[in-house]
């Protein structure tokens, strides 16, 4: 079934160079992500990410090589391939999480969360968000929550950062508990530049703290 040792070999080595080089933990790798491979963000609002196109390089390189060391079921592995890098980031993850984790290294984001943002005068919004967050702990969890744009270079115009005007937000989450978190607030835009006069948003990311640890979700 193995044709090519060595490049079978180079090929598994290269494929897992590429899962570390932006794995999905503790922080997520795409929140500024315009352009994206797999898990390699391409372009974000600071231009051509280097570090992205070299792992799509690498990324391709290792299928080419997988085949070249194949005798046969070349679709299959790549298929295979293709399914592992997808899931086993998340496999692992939740293992570590289950596990050996503490703190705010426990907390998963298990829904996607949405914002929506209402007109009430010139200058004020009625912003309102919901997300669901996970504790994997055996210990409850409590941390302070920031709402964050998807450009961090503050580069475009100010969706669901605004809701932090009316923060800081506190939450806490027993152990082994989903937690289904709903906020709502007035918020005073007058001394803040650009920001959106309504709408919504949803997939929002969000910071977590707790004293000098922080993850991006």
């Amino acid at each position: 079934m193995i044709k090519n040792k060595v490049s079978f070999v180079t090929s598994i080595i290269l494929l897992g160079i590429c899962m570390c080089l932006f794995f999905p933990f503790p922080n997520y790798q795409m929140v500024n992500a315009r352009i994206s491979f797999m898990s390699f963000p391409i372009l974000t609002d600071d231009g051509y990410v280097l570090l992205g196109l070299f792992g799509s390089a690498l990324f391709i390189l290792a299928l080419i090589l997988l085949v070249e060391g194949m005798k046969k079921y070349h679709l299959l592995s790549i298929g295979v391939v293709l399914i592992t890098f997808t899931f086993l980031p998340i496999l692992l993850m939740t293992i570590y999480q289950e596990t050996f984790a503490r703190g705010i290294m426990a907390i998963s984001y298990t829904k996607n969360g949405e914002c929506q943002f209402d007109v009430v005068s010139k200058h004020v919004l009625h912003g309102e968000c919901h997300l669901e967050l996970q504790n994997r702990n055996n210990e409850a969890v409590s941390f302070e929550l920031e709402f964050l744009d998807d450009h961090l270079t503050g580069k475009g115009p100010r969706i669901e950062s605004l809701m932090n005007v009316a923060g800081p937000y506190y939450v806490t989450i027993e152990p082994n508990r989903n937690k289904f978190i709903h906020i709502k607030e007035l918020l005073d835009l007058s001394d803040v530049p650009n920001h959106i006069q309504g709408g919504g948003s949803s997939f929002i990311h969000i910071k977590i703290i707790d004293g000098e640890a922080a993850r991006i979700l």
